[in-house]
């Protein structure tokens, strides 16, 4: 297929929420920095968008949010020590962070919510295509929905999100998306989204999850867009008036996902993805996996 439209270069990484649910260990570190394995969950996310060719990545940050700076940032004294004590590994793993893309930052000031967040990056962006990446939302490296996402954005113009099937009564949880099929296997044409609706009114069983390919259109709809549910700026909500009127900024299509993705969001699915995360490394995997039978295998004795 002919490449009709800009190459995207651009993610935006929205980073300025309070990580509440995490609480108290988010008091004074972000929740994008708590460790996911050996990695802070935020180095995941930068790194899928640089493997879909973005490697121009803004940051919207907010208050006491400095270590996401100063993670993407050189150490040099931590270099320093490391290079004398000949530890090439760990040299390696701390320069990794460093040298994976352009970074830059803004904040947000107050936290009027996602679309706001988006609204930001608006400076920064211009008039181009981009992509938002949300940090609670790890998508596996061996399953590349991002550059999917952008193929078909730069083929088609308009927007692209990323949908996942859930079960009707977790529908509520998601942001929602009535959808059309179209002639491509898992990719539909989203005619509608509404915000976290109740299970009686959701349109399908197609959540949104946190992976967007925008059209820079986005940016004034955003700008007109009132306060919505919880008396925040929704970015589902002008997705809705660009699902509604082509004319605005092309089509909007879903990419349904079938792949493996961590929630890290949620404490306890923030546990179920350092298991499993842990569970498929080489250098982890299979010690911890027959500690980890073991240990079950042990409480289910108990029980």
């Amino acid at each position: 297929m002919t490449q009709l439209h800009p190459v995207i270069t651009k993610a935006v990484i929205p980073a300025a929420g309070l990580g509440t649910r995490f609480l108290p260990a988010t008091k004074a570190t972000p929740k994008e920095m708590l460790p996911v394995v050996d990695k802070p969950a935020i180095q995941y996310v930068v790194e899928e968008a640089v493997s879909a060719g973005l490697d121009d990545v803004l940051m919207i940050t907010g208050r006491n949010k400095r270590p996401l700076e100063d993670h993407f940032d050189r150490n040099y004294e931590l270099e320093s020590a490391l290079v004398a004590k000949g530890d090439d590994d760990r040299l390696k793993k701390v320069q990794e962070s460093s040298d994976l893309a352009t970074m830059h930052y803004v904040r947000q000031g107050d936290p009027r919510g996602l679309g706001h967040a988006v609204l930001c990056a608006a400076p920064h962006v211009g008039n181009e295509p981009f992509a938002v990446l949300l940090g609670d939302d790890l998508i596996d490296p061996r399953d590349p929905l991002l550059q999917q996402m952008v193929n078909i954005q730069q083929n088609t113009g308009g927007t692209v999100i990323a949908l996942m099937e859930v079960p009707k009564e977790n529908i509520h949880l998601y942001g929602c998306a009535a959808v059309e099929a179209t002639d491509e296997a898992d990719v539909v044409r989203i005619t509608g989204l509404v915000e976290k609706p109740d299970a009686a009114d959701a349109p399908s069983n197609f959540a949104v999850i946190g992976r967007y390919v925008l059209n820079p259109a986005i940016f004034d709809i955003l700008r007109e867009t009132q306060p919505g549910r919880g008396g925040e700026i929704q970015l589902t909500d002008a997705l809705q008036k660009l699902a509604a009127d082509e004319t605005v900024g092309g089509p909007v299509y879903g990419v349904v996902f079938r792949g493996r993705r961590y929630d890290t969001g949620d404490r306890a699915d923030y546990l179920r993805a350092i298991v499993r995360l842990a569970c498929e490394r080489e250098d982890l995997g299979p010690e911890f996996r027959t500690w980890l039978h073991s240990y079950v295998t042990e409480e289910m004795e108990r029980s």
